[in-house]
């Protein structure tokens, strides 16, 4: 099981990139070893901490209709001093 999607990149997530964290979207089942296997492998990187949030989807209209957003994990890893990952 592929635990990690999508590196986030946003203008908030740009200032902790600095030291050293970077936002993943991933799977909503992924522990935390499969996400830092995960990076580890796919970014050639050492990480020191994962950190996780569940985050509920959100109320959407469409038309007359009232729906959801599906629910999303996000992941905050931490790499070790000095590594970084090369964002394009």
């Amino acid at each position: 099981m592929e635990a990690v999607n999508t590196l986030i990149h946003t203008e908030k997530s740009t200032i902790d990139e600095a030291n050293g964290k970077y936002l993943f979207w991933v799977k909503i089942k992924a522990t935390k070893l499969q996400i830092k296997k995960a990076v580890e492998n796919i970014y050639k990187v050492n990480v020191i901490k994962v950190n996780t949030n569940v985050l509920p989807g959100k109320a959407k209209r469409v038309r007359q209709e009232l729906g959801y957003m599906i629910d999303w994990k996000k992941a905050i890893v931490t790499l070790k001093a000095g590594q970084k990952i090369e964002v394009k």
